[in-house]
């Protein structure tokens, strides 16, 4: 059977592909731990310096498989909030806490979980085909998955409630517009693109990425004094490393710096 993610690794840089070409890459629990760990895995391994996480087939992800789930009637009270805590929203906080930079290629359809998923990104190219649907309201549902924390921190609240409460689907372009993606690019060159910002990511002071990245992730819940504070204590880490060096030795040298993600 193929694997449920594909994980391979080229130039530093580490390729994650759903791997459900059939469902739409509809994310199962299986998948979902499957990508847990190869988030965990890509974070902790100093060979990698960037990622890349994509589809297989003709869309990126339409969300969470809910075929197969426990009837309402097999509930008990804590149920829900259990399985969403343990399995969505560590999902999402597996690529949010990821100390390597992640690039979303979202080819097609990202709806719901899966448009969720490819928000907790670093940055995010779409291809012209790409649609993102926050399909929650369409089945009586409240958005879950983080939706209702990214959402608002990307495009702020009044934007977010548009797409959450109507559920319609947001093509490419809009996206872009509303600035809910970084770049829309055609569909032939959306992995030749993700592979260009990916290689510029990896021959990057990795360190210094991770730590920029916890600082913008963390500044719109902090207040101005624990930002700075932050801020400091990372320069601080930062100088520690042999790229902070290697910076500051090119600056000199007047040269450009050479970086060896350490």
């Amino acid at each position: 059977m193929d694997m449920l993610v594909r994980h391979t690794t080229d130039h530093h840089v580490a390729f994650l592909t759903l791997n459900r070409p059939e469902a739409l890459n509809a994310i199962t629990p299986d998948l979902r731990e499957h990508l847990i760990r190869s988030f965990s895995e890509v974070s902790a391994d100093p060979a990698v310096r960037a990622v890349v996480l994509t589809g297989a087939g003709r869309g990126f992800c339409a969300g969470a498989d809910l075929r197969g789930g426990a009837s309402a009637g097999d509930r008990v009270p804590g149920d829900v909030a259990r399985t969403i805590r343990l399995g969505a929203q560590r999902l999402i906080a597996a690529v949010l806490d990821c100390e390597k930079p992640v690039i979303a290629a979202v080819n097609g359809t990202a709806a719901g979980l899966g448009a969720h998923l490819a928000l907790a990104c670093d940055l995010i190219l779409a291809a012209e085909s790409a649609r993102f649907i926050e399909v929650f309201v369409r089945r009586g549902l409240v958005p879950d998955g983080g939706g209702a924390y990214l959402l608002p921190r990307l495009i702020g609240p009044q934007r977010a409630k548009e797409l959450l409460f109507f559920g319609d689907a947001l093509g490419a372009p809009d996206a872009e517009r509303l600035g809910l993606v970084n770049r829309v690019v055609p569909d032939g060159e959306l992995e030749k693109t993700a592979r260009e910002w990916a290689a510029r990511l990896a021959a990057g002071p990795t360190r210094a990425l991770a730590l920029t990245k916890q600082l913008v992730n963390a500044s719109l819940d902090t207040d101005r004094g624990t930002a700075f504070a932050a801020e400091a204590a990372a320069q601080e880490i930062n100088m520690t490393t042999a790229d902070a060096r290697e910076g500051i030795a090119s600056f000199v040298e007047r040269r450009a710096a050479e970086f060896g993600g350490r």
